[in-house]
Order: structure tokens, then sequence, then C-alpha cells
């Protein structure tokens, strides 16, 4: 098996999907004319965190002028901005903005990834391309497994998404937990390690923080209990 740190070289390197890969080139050329004195991404974005995490949080893609630019999840946009600062509130991460790759951020024992590694058009992947990213993600858990004891997932398509990836080490009872914003999930190995505590979080969009619907209050209260389910228990 591979290293966290392998497996995130191959996947900058994937060029599987014609449609995603076009896409995020064709948005890394024209760029936003804020970012227009700047190199693009352009690639995809892979996981960030170190690879002993016990908490995952798991999104949904990079955004085609956040992470697609600056080629690390959750960095350079609005989404970024509520994360982060979360995850600085409850110590999770060393500082509470991501705005570039080298701007001194480091996550205290959390990972944070996504279903599908490259910036789709409107924000959503097709299922046959989240299917075909699927190998990516069952890669990443496998190797976080040791430690790994929490996901908290941020909104529904990633819900959907990650739960055929936990049945080669969870039980994932039928029919499928639903999503849900503060839903907690406590879920049984099938492989002889640990159990895992699956959390459910809105997406840190700006549709959902602008609106109210979710604050950085709610978001640290879901992080904040994932941070309490510790590698021994």
């Amino acid at each position: 098996m591979s290293t966290i740190a392998e497996l995130d070289g191959r996947v900058v390197g994937c060029r599987a999907c014609p449609r995603l890969v076009a896409w995020r080139e064709e948005v890394a050329a024209t760029k936003r004319a804020a970012f227009r004195d700047q190199d693009y991404w352009g690639r995809p974005v892979p996981g960030f965190g170190p690879p002993d995490a016990s908490v995952a949080v798991v999104g949904l893609a990079p955004a085609a002028h956040g992470a697609n630019r600056t080629g690390r999840m959750f960095t350079g946009d609005r989404s970024g901005d509520v994360l982060y600062a979360a995850m600085h509130a409850v110590g999770l991460a060393s500082q509470p903005t991501a705005s570039h790759v080298g701007d001194g951020l480091e996550l205290r024992g959390v990972r944070i990834t996504a279903p599908v590694k490259c910036a789709p058009p409107a924000n959503k992947p097709t299922p046959a391309e989240r299917d075909a990213c699927r190998h990516w993600l069952v890669e990443e858990f496998a190797l976080l497994r040791p430690r790994l004891r929490a996901v908290v997932v941020l909104g529904a398509f990633g819900w959907q998404a990650l739960l055929p990836v936990l049945t080669a080490m969870w039980s994932v009872p039928t029919p499928r937990p639903r999503f849900g914003h503060g839903v907690e999930h406590h879920l049984a190995a099938v492989d002889g390690g640990p159990p895992l505590t699956l959390f459910g979080c809105y997406h840190v969009s700006q549709q959902n923080t602008f609106t109210g619907r979710l604050t950085q209050a709610m978001v640290e209260d879901v992080l904040r209990r994932a941070a309490r389910v510790r590698p021994g228990e």
C-alpha cells in the first residue's frame, strides 16, 4: 500500500474525466479578473492534512477559482473562509485563514478531502464523474484507517458519495443513514478495526452562509463533537 504523500502525487496526475479536465484547464487559462496575475493550479486537488488524522472532513469538489486556483482544498474562497475560521476556533487549524499554499496553515489531527478531485462546471459533477473518482477516496480512507475515528461530511452530495466508500471497513445500515445538519451515526467496523462516527454538516457554500442557513457557530459545534471522538475510543 502506498503512503498518503504518494497517493496525493498520483491524484494530481489524473486525467480520467474529459469534461472535468477540459473545464479545470479552461478556468486556469481564462482566470477570473481579480486573479489574472496569478498562475492557476488547474489540476486535480489532493486531500490536505496529516496522514495520521483522526478526523476527516469531506466536501464536494474543488471550487473553480478557489482550490482549482490555489491547489489546496477550501483555500482562496468564501467557503474556506468559514471552514478554516471554524477549524481554528476549535483547535483543528493553526490559523483562521487559508489564502495560498505556503501561507503557514497547518491542520491538527484532521484531513480535508472530497469525493471529486477536479473542479466541475457549475459545481455539479455528474454521477459518472463521481463514480470514476471514487477509487481515490477509497484508497485515502484505507490509508487513514489506523487512526480515523470521525468524519464530518459537508452537504448531501458528499454524504451520498462517501457512504459506498465506507462499506469496505464499516457497516453502513440499510436503509442508509440520511443526511442532515448535526446528525450523528455510529458505524461498527467490519474489518476488525475500530468503529467510526459519521457527522453531517450543511456545506459551507455561500448560498448557505450568506442566507444564515449555516453559521460559523454551527460548523464549530459539529467539528468540536467530531474532535472529541478520540483514537483510543
